[in-house]
């Protein structure tokens, strides 16, 4: 009793010392103290965890006889608790949950309301290629395929029935609908998000108004993800950073004029960035490996390419996975057995199997998907596209080293066609490069501190980036490289855990690229002077 008494009041001295040093912490940075609000971010897993901690730190105390004011925390970390962070332990505080959704929300209505005053004339209309609109009715009308000739010419796959093959190129209506069936090819999930509406409207869904209030979602996910990243240590940034950060994504990429497009090709990237956060959310220190999953089986339903962000997951499961102390000396290779050693091999399946599940469904609702259409389970259509450059893709395929120069060309390289001519200044189809649309991106080639999920985040970017590159092509048509979306979040992760102090310079790089990505969102399929005019996709630089 006398040493179970002496326990408690030595918990209780820990637990009070930590929340002294997070209050004087928070007050030299000028940032409130939110450790009694965290609570509200956290489930009972994360509560059970942060009991486990204080429960341990209570031991560590009684046997030194002194509450020292980092146990807490050192308890925490010891026994991985999801947030690494004391101030789980405090109490519930409903009006501190409430109080930490307000800004969260706040971004969202900011970020939508500019995505939709941006949407130019007539936002009620349809957009012009509006597939995921027909997918959706052709699942409400019990059918995968589209009924009758395609509503446009415009990337439309078409499937001979009889021939178990390719339909005539270049031909958009046929009188046989048996034999020769047209289908989406582009990946299914957005359809999945925007069929309530189209239940409600029908192909008359304003789909422009639907996919810019989803991409608004982007930014204020963004902002949740930066602002843990800043509570549990591993940003170092201000609020007022984690802000700047969050309106640099909506309004200083080209997820900007990707946001207010509509059509097909740009839907896919506002439903893909929202999951792409989620994503990182829940699988930095692998803290919800079911729901990490699940949201990256969403995003292969969406833009295919960010299966290969899965990398990310495996290198925190195994950095949580860990039992022993960084390893700081010897060359990096041995430095890395040493650190692989470490694992707790158990835990880290346990992990994988949790994180692979929901991957492994929607992969197999893809493969049928893909089986009942085109007979191939790994066929998601794009083969059967009714395009000009189907001969390209039947001698390189999709995906070929053959394509990477071009597309490298367009990502590094492409600039603005400057003259003496009216209007001055006009823009490739193939768009301007990542740099050129957001240089504050250039910071994250020298961070100012590394760690293991600097790593991992260059491990799950890189397939992706690569991927994209080989593609048949570049993303024509567009502003910027908008297949960057991908990865883009990551970029942002990189930069917030980086600890390069945000100087004059960003702020200017900041307002730069708020202004030219404003241009592209209110030009883009709108003023046509000030882009190239080529259809061949052979004119990638300003010709002579």
């Amino acid at each position: 009793m006398a040493e179970d008494k002496k326990k408690r009041s030595a918990a209780d001295a820990a637990e009070e010392g930590a929340a002294e040093a997070d209050a004087e912490a928070a007050e030299k940075s000028g940032e409130p103290n939110d450790a009694a609000e965290n609570d509200a971010d956290n489930d009972p897993a994360e509560n059970d965890a942060a009991d486990n901690a204080a429960d341990n730190a209570a031991d560590n105390a009684a046997d030194n006889a002194a509450a020292d004011n980092d146990a807490a925390d050192n308890a925490a970390a010891d026994n991985d608790a999801a947030d690494n962070d004391a101030a789980d332990n405090a109490e519930p505080n409903t009006n501190a949950g409430k109080r930490r959704w307000l800004l969260p929300l706040i971004i969202y209505v900011v970020v939508a309301v500019g995505y939709i005053a941006t949407l130019g004339r007539n936002p009620f209309q349809p957009s012009p290629d509006n597939h995921y609109v027909h997918l959706a009715q052709s699942w409400l009308q019990g059918q995968l395929h589209h009924e009758g000739d395609p509503p446009g010419t415009n990337d439309w796959a078409c499937f001979d029935t009889e021939e178990h093959d390719l339909c005539p190129n270049n031909r958009w209506s046929f009188r046989d609908d048996e034999r020769y069936r047209w289908y989406v090819s582009f990946p299914p999930f957005p359809a999945a998000v925007i069929l309530p509406v189209v239940a409600a409207l029908g192909t008359e869904t304003p789909d422009r108004i639907v996919w810019a209030l989803a991409a608004a979602f982007g930014p204020a996910f963004l902002f949740l993800l930066l602002r843990r990243l800043r509570e549990t240590g591993r940003s170092g940034r201000r609020r007022r950073e984690d802000l700047a950060l969050t309106a640099l994504f909506a309004f200083g990429t080209v997820y900007f004029f990707v946001a207010v497009q509509g059509t097909v090709w740009f839907a896919a990237h506002t439903v893909a960035v929202p999951l792409i956060v989620l994503y990182l959310y829940f699988g930095l220190d692998a803290r919800r490996p079911v729901l990490a999953g699940l949201m990256l089986g969403c995003c292969f339903l969406t833009r295919p390419t960010t299966a290969f962000l899965f990398p990310l997951f495996a290198i925190e499961a195994l950095r949580v996975s860990r039992r022993g102390a960084e390893v700081a000396d010897g060359a990096w290779w041995r430095r890395g057995l040493e650190w692989l050693r470490d694992v707790d091999w158990k835990r880290f399946v346990r992990l994988g199997l949790a994180f692979a599940a929901p991957i492994l469904v929607c992969g197999a609702v893809a493969m049928w998907m893909n089986n009942e259409r085109f007979e191939n389970p790994f066929e998601f259509g794009h083969t059967y596209l009714q395009i000009r450059w189907r001969p390209r893709i039947e001698r390189w395929g999709l995906f070929n080293y053959h394509y990477l120069s071009k597309n490298l060309a367009v990502f590094g390289a492409s600039l603005p066609w400057l003259s003496l001519e009216e209007p001055y200044l006009k823009i490739s189809r193939h768009g301007l490069a990542l740099w050129v649309t957001t240089p504050a991106l250039l910071m994250v080639l020298w961070p100012k501190r590394t760690s293991a999920t600097t790593i991992a985040l260059w491990c799950a970017i890189l397939p992706v980036a690569v991927l994209n590159l080989c593609y048949q092509n570049s993303g024509w048509v567009q502003f910027g490289y908008r297949f960057a979306l991908d990865y883009l979040p990551l970029l942002f992760v990189l930069l917030a855990i980086g600890r390069r102090r945000f100087s004059v310079g960003f702020a200017a790089l900041l307002v730069f690229s708020i202004a030219i990505n404003l241009f592209g969102a209110v030009t883009f399929n709108r003023a046509g002077q000030f882009y190239d005019d080529d259809n061949t996709q052979e004119t990638l630089f300003q010709p002579d």
